[in-house]
Formats: structure tokens, sequence, C-alpha cells
């Protein structure tokens, strides 16, 4: 190279010249050094519609007080979704690509992250923790067997996905810290081109004030915001006055205008020619021009005189600038955001859920990045506190989370605003709970199992625990644990009856006197068929839902597999103005307590038999069930942190019944847990 006399410029440029500084992760490139693209249209799939809640519309509805003028005009229902978001925002492409006006995610920022919570029994006078391996942890399953290559892959799929799903003038924020906040800098560089970012957003989200010996206190979180192209929507923020600026304002002249401040007419910039001048006043007094020029040329100046806003006492000229006018306008927020605080205990907005953010933070997002009737997304919702602030700012919103507490968190929520924003005679939308359901294990086991039902079926009776069965005399039973039989549903069925009664009747016939039957997915009532055939043929029946962290790329230790829970109702009948109504009580409910950390296991066990109401912290009806379509509420009750009282029979005197006959109501429990058991009653009329 030294005698290389090759001279490289604008018209010969060096072969490496082009070679870009990437960050490189396992995974990027494929085995060829090939760009490894994300796999959209393997990863799309339909979503299953299974609640539909317009809560006031609902319940208002029976005494016909239900204003059709508070609710959104347009036919769009919001939609919160349980689901790997990876596979969600494939299967939103079809209709939502290029349709996100704002973005924003607080997604998990490294390994090693604590979701550990407690969550209230009952009364809330005493709690269960929750620790990140049957919680959070599980929502993001793929992201950290190779720690840090694995979360960056992980976290390219989703961005890549996310620009998709961004509008042409669309903004992405991604909420990180410290841990792995610069590697996600890169990735979204890599996505969204350099040149689109926008800004580095620091937020003071505490003040420790604490002392400690070799480092500094982590006071701070940081948040990136990209756009999708070079023309994006932005509206100017302002943080609220200080208490000391707005004492400022304390001279009244008692002609109407209110209390104000000086302002100094000299300019502090560089001077020019249309600012440099003496200044005469209407009394012919000759003001000097200060070294730098006044703030406004001379006719500005005299228009303010004239208006009595100019200060012609001391040595030079000031401006009165009045509260009354200034109040609302604040300081123009920059990239320090130090003005809003984390949620505190005691907060009206605080509902316990480890990772939630303050309402104010995302107000000043969604403000400044998007305008009415906008579409937002957040696609690692939480606690849904981006779609609770995007309803009340009155913009659409689609929410996702895989964590099946979060779901149940941010349906409370989404619920009790409506309910708030209905009796403040403000719009709302309605919104509609989706899950993946069997289409995201119908991909797991394409993807992972190669597509095998035996595989399916080894899987799971391995994570049980059981021997599997070769060769037996029935094709329904496929293993063996202790002295029981097991069978193992398919993974994209529903367990009926007939088909236990079918597996329980091979079971009989193989001279078992104990059946499990595992399965994803349960008939409702299925309990009840359970006690008809243990009383006749004298056989104990287990129904065991199949956890879904079985579904962990890297899981060895198997989890939990506890029975269904047991919920009973009955309906309530009475008379009003000669017309029959009905409500419906609940008689027993028994948690499966698949949530409970196992230390806690054995001592919740006898409290949930004896005290199973203890458990519930929601209950919904829907009075008129229609198989095969979404479960609406009709009326639900639900605890919350201030609140822990919970009916045990609904007060919403159903009269809705087109004719005299038989109905099914349904009724959704949802435990402390996050996790949702159904029956269903029939309704005589």
């Amino acid at each position: 190279m030294a005698n290389d006399k090759t001279k490289y410029g604008p018209d010969n440029p060096h072969p490496l010249s082009t070679r870009k500084t990437e960050l490189v992760w396992e995974g990027k490139y494929d085995e060829n050094g090939n760009r490894r693209e994300v796999d959209i249209a393997g990863c799309a799939m339909p979503m299953q519609k299974i609640e539909t809640i317009d809560e006031p519309a609902s319940r208002l509805s029976q005494t016909g007080l239900f204003d059709a003028q508070k609710a959104h005009k347009d036919d769009f229902r919001n939609m919160l979704i349980w689901g790997d978001n990876k596979l969600v925002m494939a299967s939103l492409l079809k209709d939502f690509k290029g349709k996100v006006d704002l973005i924003y995610i607080d997604p998990p920022f490294d390994v090693g992250a604590d979701f550990t919570m407690d969550v209230p029994i009952g009364d809330g006078k005493e709690a269960i923790g929750k620790d990140q391996s049957t919680l959070e942890m599980v929502a993001y399953r793929d992201m950290w067997g190779k720690g840090t290559d694995s979360y960056l892959h992980m976290m390219y799929e989703r961005l890549a996905l996310m620009k998709e799903l961004l509008s042409g003038t669309g903004s992405i924020y991604v909420h990180c810290d410290w841990h792995i906040g610069h590697g996600i800098k890169h990735v979204l560089d890599d996505v969204f081109d350099h040149r689109n970012f926008q800004s580095h957003i620091t937020w003071l989200r505490s003040s420790s004030g604490k002392t400690i010996s070799r480092s500094f206190p982590s006071d701070t979180d940081f948040i990136l915001w990209y756009s999708k192209s070079d023309k994006f929507s932005f509206m100017p923020v302002y943080k609220p006055l200080s208490e000391s600026t707005i004492a400022m304002y304390n001279m009244d002249d008692g002609d109407g205008r209110g209390k104000y401040r000086f302002y100094p007419m000299q300019k502090t910039g560089s001077p020019g020619p249309e600012t440099t001048y003496d200044y005469v006043d209407n009394n012919g007094k000759i003001w000097k021009c200060p070294v730098k020029g006044w703030r406004m040329k001379y006719e500005k100046l005299k228009a303010l005189e004239n208006d009595s806003r100019l200060y012609l006492g001391g040595n030079t000229l000031q401006e009165k600038a009045y509260w009354n006018e200034r109040e609302n306008e604040g300081k123009l927020a920059n990239n320090l955001w130090d003005d809003i605080p984390n949620i505190q205990g005691s907060a009206n907005e605080m509902l316990g859920y480890a990772t939630q953010k303050p309402e104010a933070l995302l107000e000043r997002i969604i403000k400044v990045s998007s305008n009415e009737g906008d579409l937002v997304a957040d696609f690692f919702c939480g606690s849904g506190t981006t779609g609770a602030v995007a309803e009340r700012l009155g913009r659409r919103w689609i929410l996702s989370d895989l964590g099946r507490f979060a779901i149940h968190t941010s349906r409370k929520r989404m619920i009790e605003l409506q309910r708030k924003l209905y009796e403040d005679n403000k719009p709302y939308r309605a919104f509609d709970v989706y899950n993946l359901g069997r289409y995201e294990r119908q991909w797991w086991q394409k993807e992972r199992l190669k597509g095998a039902d035996e595989e399916h079926r080894r899987v799971v009776l391995e994570f049980y625990k059981a021997e599997v069965l070769q060769n037996t005399s029935s094709l329904l039973i496929h293993g063996r644990k202790g002295s029981a039989l097991c069978h193992v549903d398919s993974i994209d069925g529903l367990f009926t009856r007939d088909e236990l009664k079918a597996v329980a009747k091979a079971a009989k016939e193989a001279g078992a006197k104990e059946l499990h039957c595992l399965a994803w997915e349960f008939e409702m009532d299925l309990r009840l068929i359970c006690h008809e055939i243990e009383h006749a043929d004298n056989i104990k029946i287990k129904l065991i839902p199949i956890p879904r962290e079985i579904m962990e790329k890297n899981r060895t230790t198997p989890p939990p597999f506890l029975e269904v829970a047991v919920l009973e109702v009955e309906p309530v009948y009475k008379t009003i103005d000669g017309k029959k109504v009905v409500d419906i009580k609940l008689k027993k409910f028994v948690p499966s307590l698949a949530e409970v950390p196992s230390k806690e296991l054995e001592a919740l066990k006898e409290r949930a038999i004896k005290s199973g109401f203890d458990f519930i912290d929601f209950w919904a009806v829907d009075f008129d069930y229609q198989d095969g379509q979404p479960f609406e509420h009709h009326w639900q009750a639900y605890r919350t942190r201030k609140d822990r009282s919970l009916p045990t029979v609904s007060n919403h005197e159903y009269d809705k019944y087109p004719k005299k006959g038989k109905y099914t109501a349904c009724v959704k429990v949802v435990d402390i847990f996050g996790c949702d058991t159904s029956i269903t009653v029939e309704v005589e009329i």
C-alpha cells in the first residue's frame, strides 16, 4: 500500500468510501450474507373478535336515556388486541397499512427486566405477589434467549412492521432507558433512516435525592422520535408557567385588563437596521436607541403606546404583558421534559401496574404529533395509558399486548373512561376486544413443531410430565400420568361436550378411574357435563388448560398445569310494571390459580375454595348471548384501587328480549390475575 500512487477523489472514489457504519446482530443476515427480511405473509392471520363494548349505550338504553349524540358518528371502533404484537401487526397490515398516524411504544428495556407487582385480594388488605415468570415476561418470550442480539432482532422485526403501518406523515416515539436505548437508536436509524430522526427527548421521571457511592442515580428515561418522512405533523406545546413566574404579574392599572408585568423592549440579539432607531413618544420625549436596538420595528412600538401597552417611566421603555392574555401560553417545551413527574402512589390515575406511565407524558406526545380524529397505536400497551389519553383527546386507537393481565387492565380502564366521558357529556368511541387465539397456536405449530399433530401432543405431555403412549386401543387416548389417562386436544379446536363424552367413554373402556383432558379452549358449561359423567361412570375427570407458556421459544421447565376455574350462576327474576326482568347472581367461583407464583400456590388453594369471590376482579353479563358471536357487554362490575367492593348480583333488570321464550345469558368472570372464565345459563321469559 505504501507504493500505491493511485489518487482517489470525487471522480475516482476509494472502493471502501461508500461503506457505512452499521449495527449488526445475530439474525440480521442469513447464512449467505443476505439481509433477512420480516416474513410478513407468514405471520399474517385472522383475528377473532371476542368482545364488543359500548358500555354507556348498553347500560342506559334500558331506561331510554342513551343519547346517540354523545357517541362519535364515524363507524370506526377502537381495537384492543390480545396476542403477539409481531403477529398482530402483520395481521393489521391488510386494513391499516399506511393508515396509523402516531405510534408510541414502551417496550421492555433489556434482559432481566422485573415486572413484579402486588395484586390485591378481595378488600385489598392483603395482596399476592406476581413475579415476572407468570406475568409480562411471558409476553416477550422470543426476545431474550440470546441476550442483546435476540432483543435487537425482536425490536427490528417489530419496528419494520410499525413503519409499514405508519402513514406518510406519521411519527413513532420509542420509550427507552440506559440499558439498551443506544442499541434501539441504531435499529431505528436502520429502519426509519437517520435523516428522519427528529428528537432525543429526555424525561425526568423522578428526583431520587439519593446518595450512592459508586455511580449517579438514574432519574431519567429518554424517548426517541422518528418520522416516516420529512413531512410530518408537529404542533408546538407549552409547559405551564412556574409559580414564581406567575407571581411576577403583580401590577394592575384598574382599567379592566387585569394584572400585568413588564417586559424590556431592548433587543438581546444582533442589531438590525429596522430596529435601531431613536424612539419619539406621543409626548415628544426621545428615547435613545439601546446598544442592540429595539425588539420590534418603529410602527409596532408606536402601536403598543397607542394601545396603552407601553410603560414610559424609568430609564427605558417596557411592554405591559397581561396575564389573562398569556396564562394559556406558558413556556415553549423543548426536548428536556422536566415538568412531568412520574405517577405517585396516591394519584387518581394510579392502577398499580408495574410499567404504567403518566397520562401527562402521553398527552404531550399525542398533542405534538397528531390531530383530532387521527389513529394512534401502542403495541406494548401495558396498562392502556396511550389508549386512555387518545380517547380523551378525540383520537382513534389500536392497542395490543400479549399479557392477559395487561389486556384486562386496559379493558377496565377504557370502560371506566367510557362512563366518565358519557357523564361529562363528551363523545366517546365503542371498542372491541380481539384475540389471535388458535391462529397464534397454529403459527407456533407450523414454525416450531413443523406442523405435526403428534409433535404437538408430545410437547404438551412432556411439559405435563406425562408418559406418551403409543398404539393405544383408542386414538383419543394419548398419554398416562400416574394412574390417570390423558387426552390432548387439537391445537386449533374447541374441546366440546361431545368430545368429552367420547374421550370419557374411551377411558372407561380402557379401565381408567381418572381422566385428564388437556386443551387450549373448553366449551362453556363443560364442568357441569363432567359432574354428570363422573356420577354415571364412576370416573374422575380433570379439565386442564394448556398454558400458553409452553410456546416460549426457550422454555425448558414446565409451567403450572392447573384445572379450569369453577363458575356457577343462576338467573334472578322480578316483575316491574307488569314486565318480567332478569338479572344474574354469582353462586360459586373457584379460580384456577394458574397465574399464582409456585411459592404462594399451596397457601392460596384453601382460600380459593372457601372464599373464591375474593379472587374476582371483574365480571360482566351478556343477557342475550348468541353462540358464535362476540360477547356483548350489557352490564359489568369491577373492583378499583379505591373501591374494593364487588356485587355478586347484577342490577341491570334486563327486559329487551323480543318475545316470550328461552334465551341464553353468558357470564364472564375475570380474576385478579387477568384470567377469564365464562359460563352460560338458560333464561326463560
